[in-house]
């Protein structure tokens, strides 16, 4: 019978040389490196998907309260004194008056309850009088109230999206003229001509007429877009081109808005020292955006006038209190009909104030 043997087989085992090893992880470093890219792209597009939700809310806030209302959310609320209206007397911006209407009732409870947020005379939100934060009621995140992809300060009060103005001019603190280069870039597209400025020949109007600088008038008929900060009484049905076709809110950055930026650092400061600029505050910024600045023009410059800098501007506000974002060439829109749009940094320059304009009458076509 024949024999089997089992053989022992020995396998000769070697290290690594260095020169293999720096291969491995060159090839490693490089797999990451094209992934990285793929990864950061991901991100981005849940953020804007995100971003775009986040509209939609306030979209629907906004109809939500006009239903109820017969109008938008007063851009801003501004109390009285024994003289009349008072600029120190502070009840609030849209923001606020969404609230119940986007699961926000019991905070706006509070501020009604608690606050004094429907008695005119009280000063509810600014200055040293300041009810809701000398009784802890503010503030608070909102979360619904920042875009995912702004780098601005994650722990501050702050707030992304703002009532648009439309074709409105907001004449910024760095002189200059109305009409152009360098303070004032974009004003023509908004002043009309014959109102006595410096050089009316050069006012660009497309179906809209002149309004007060910043939208500040309480009546209606004066103001472009579907917010103002004094809370003009503006309703779907003086939307004459349609809600398909009217910008009503945006997207914009705090690091390149002055009013905007001004909400509380984290932790708050005492009552005393806050301001006006807040996101809850009618002049903090939640109505100061204007379509004449053409979308993402930079404003993260913090050198107020300086000249060779003088468009890049951070309080500089022909040029600061435009709609931007964080996302890549261009920013999200909610439209007055509820409808969430990206609107490309790109658009022609006419088709974004005629989106911008509620009642202009002119017709809208084109890429955007």
């Amino acid at each position: 019978m024949p024999r089997y043997h089992l053989q022992r087989r020995w396998w000769s085992w070697r290290a690594f040389t260095l020169i293999e090893l720096l291969v491995v992880i060159a090839i490693i470093a490089i797999l990451v490196g094209l992934l990285l890219p793929a990864v950061q792209k991901v991100r981005e597009a849940a953020n804007r998907v995100k971003c775009q939700n986040n509209l939609k809310q306030f979209g629907l806030a906004c109809h939500n309260y006009h239903d109820t209302n017969g109008r938008l959310p007063p851009g801003g609320v501004m109390g009285l004194n024994s003289s009349g209206f008072d600029w120190n007397v502070d009840k609030g911006s849209w923001l606020i008056y969404a609230l119940p209407y986007m699961e926000g009732d019991v905070l706006y409870k509070r501020l009604v309850n608690d606050c004094a947020l429907d008695d005119p005379s009280v000063n509810t939100f600014a200055g040293n009088m300041a009810v809701a934060y000398g009784k802890g009621v503010l503030p608070q995140k909102v979360p619904l109230w920042r875009c995912p992809s702004d780098e601005y300060d994650r722990g501050s009060f702050v707030c992304n999206y703002v009532g648009s103005l439309g074709p409105q001019c907001a004449v910024g603190p760095c002189g200059g003229n109305y009409w152009g280069p360098p303070n004032n870039p974009y004003q023509k597209y908004c002043a009309p001509i014959g109102n006595g400025l410096s050089d009316p020949a050069n006012g660009v109007l497309w179906g809209y007429d002149w309004s007060p600088d910043y939208g500040n008038d309480w009546n209606a008929n004066n103001i472009r877009g579907c917010f103002n900060r004094l809370g003009a009484r503006i309703n779907l049905a003086s939307m004459s081109d349609g809600t398909a076709n009217t910008i009503m809110i945006g997207e914009s950055r705090p690091a390149e808005h002055d009013y905007l930026s001004q909400g509380i650092p984290y932790p708050p400061p005492p009552a005393a020292s806050l301001g006006t600029g807040i996101p809850w505050s009618f002049n903090g910024g939640a109505a100061h955006g204007t379509t004449i600045i053409p979308i993402n023009h930079y404003s993260g410059n913090h050198d107020w006038c300086n000249p060779s800098t003088v468009q890049n501007m951070f309080h500089n506000w022909n040029v600061s209190w435009g709609f931007k974002s964080n996302h890549a060439a261009g920013a999200n829109f909610s439209f007055a009909d509820g409808s969430v749009h990206f609107v490309k940094q790109t658009i022609d320059h006419r088709l974004y104030q005629l989106l911008g304009c509620r009642n202009d009458g002119q017709a809208t076509s084109g890429d955007y």
